[in-house]
């Protein structure tokens, strides 16, 4: 590789999700851009499926099998990470997430909305509870929190509200992190080609009888889905010092949906 292009070298990345379509597509960019990476996902398996196939050197690629929504869990794979490189974290990239139901306010089942909560949500408030003090002075922070972090949808209470809550905590983490010059930002993709997107889209299709993929593809001025590609471009220019002036943003790669 072109050592001009390595301007992540020896940085240390942390990402949840990471056995899913965007976390390992922005695994493998940083990884291209010289970083170390942690991985980190709760289904073992999967994770090590990713890991797999990213066909990195050991001693840049590290993972853990963990459950966000836990606090001993998150502690432990922070730590992990942190001590791995026997340095701290230089970007945290909190990309776990999980949709829920799409049914009406009053059909949408308690404990279905506390788990999708308990993810998106809490699962991110530790990352930063407990990742702030392992980070370097002047890291990055990202939340993935989707184009239904500014606008919504019928049916879809709890994936929204998540995704609303993320903003405010993004906007707070920003004010409190900034004296170290650490950032923290949003990154919003819109509907992206891979199995997450097409769970939504195949029960969407019930709601609405019609095909939601083209419905949607309709909706983006664009005129398609986005790949999680293009969501990880996005991903290493607000994980690295070429996004040094930005922080409390929400950075839109929808394809203009949200206009």
């Amino acid at each position: 590789m072109d050592q001009t292009e390595e301007y992540m070298a020896g940085k240390v990345c942390v990402l949840t999700g990471g056995a899913g379509s965007v976390g390992l597509a922005s695994a493998r960019a940083l990884l291209a851009a010289g970083a170390r990476v942690f991985l980190v996902d709760r289904d073992a398996a999967a994770l090590a499926r990713a890991a797999s196939s990213l066909h990195a050197d050991p001693a840049h690629l590290a993972t853990a099998a963990a459950d966000v929504a836990d606090s001993g869990q998150t502690r432990d794979y922070l730590g992990r990470a942190a001590a791995r490189w026997a340095r701290p974290i230089d970007f945290l990239f909190c990309n776990a997430g999980i949709n829920g139901a799409i049914v009406p306010i009053t059909e949408y089942p308690e404990d279905l909305f506390d788990a999708v909560m308990a993810v998106n949500v809490r699962g991110t408030f530790l990352a930063l509870k407990y990742g702030l003090p392992l980070l370097a002075d002047g890291a990055s922070v990202l939340i993935n929190a989707s184009v239904v972090a500014v606008t919504a949808d019928p049916g879809i209470a709890a994936y929204a509200t998540s995704k609303h809550a993320l903003v405010g905590l993004m906007r707070v983490a920003a004010k409190e992190a900034a004296a170290r010059r650490i950032r923290v930002n949003v990154v919003a993709p819109g509907p992206i080609g891979n199995a997450f997107q097409a769970d939504i889209e195949r029960r969407l299709t019930q709601v609405v009888g019609r095909d939601a993929t083209a419905m949607l593809d309709a909706a983006i001025p664009l005129g398609r889905h986005g790949t999680p590609e293009e969501i990880a471009q996005m991903v290493l220019f607000l994980a690295s010092s070429r996004s040094s002036f930005c922080t409390g943003g929400v950075y839109l790669v929808d394809g203009g949906m949200h206009v």
